[in-house]
């Protein structure tokens, strides 16, 4: 499972770097040492999260340990969605409180300021903890298991959003449209825009999916602004727009 971890981190973080490098060749431009410790620690991280993912899945085929099942009829068909919303939700309410809590100055220097050390942050840099910090993340979808019950397949859904999710909001510029990220959607989902904020400011937008939790708790700071796709700095552009026009 380690592995597996391991090289889907590489799959999906390189194919957005690789993504990236075509349509704004000077985005990473002079980040190369960044990039290869954001590959280090998060390999690093793919031992811990894959650590307990292996145990359960073990003990899923050979013991019945966790509620993942396999046939379709053991629950009503409306739960296949549901529980993916159910599985999402509780992991951006975990992902808020605890990623709040590393932003407290022992937890941070300790450990989060692996996280930040990426300025800007890239494609490469979704996995990028300190050791403490991947144990947080890596406990929530195997504690999940244990006590919900999902499909196989409704729980491939929950991975990929959060690997998908994960990396592009990290890599620097905004792959959704602007309707979406400027509109009523927007208003409510977590995009590169939203977490970029987070890695400018620091102390808000702590959310992963869902912005509630930061409406909720004050500590919503809006949409952040992206380096230019030139290299040349930052500024209030939108990357996802190769000629810079103003968001």
């Amino acid at each position: 499972m380690t592995v597996i971890v391991g090289l889907r981190y590489l799959a999906v973080s390189g194919g957005f770097a690789l993504l990236t490098r075509a349509r704004f060749p000077g985005l990473y431009a002079g980040l190369d040492p960044q990039i290869r410790r954001e590959i280090g620690w998060s390999l690093a991280s793919a031992f811990i999260y894959g650590a307990p993912a292996g145990l359960l899945a073990w003990g899923w085929q050979e013991h019945g340990w966790t509620r993942v099942y396999t046939n379709v009829s053991e629950y009503p068909l409306w739960w296949l969605p549901g529980s993916v919303l159910v599985y999402l939700l509780l992991h951006d309410a975990w992902f808020y409180w605890t990623h709040r809590w590393m932003h407290r100055p022992t937890p941070f220097r300790i450990a989060h300021a692996v996280h930040h050390a990426s300025r800007p942050p890239t494609a490469w840099a979704a996995m990028s903890f300190h050791p403490w910090e991947a144990l947080t993340g890596a406990v929530v979808i195997p504690a999940l298991v244990l006590a919900i019950p999902i499909h196989v397949a409704a729980l491939g859904v929950v991975l990929t959003v959060m690997t998908v999710m994960g990396v592009t909001n990290h890599m620097g510029w905004e792959m959704f449209p602007r309707r979406l990220v400027q509109g009523r959607a927007g208003d409510w989902l977590i995009t590169a825009s939203h977490h970029q904020r987070h890695h400018q400011q620091y102390g808000c937008n702590y959310g992963l999916y869902f912005r509630f939790w930061d409406r909720l708790c004050g500590t919503d700071r809006g949409l952040g602004t992206f380096r230019r796709a030139d290299g040349a700095g930052t500024g209030p552009v939108r990357a996802a727009d190769r000629a810079g026009v103003a968001g």
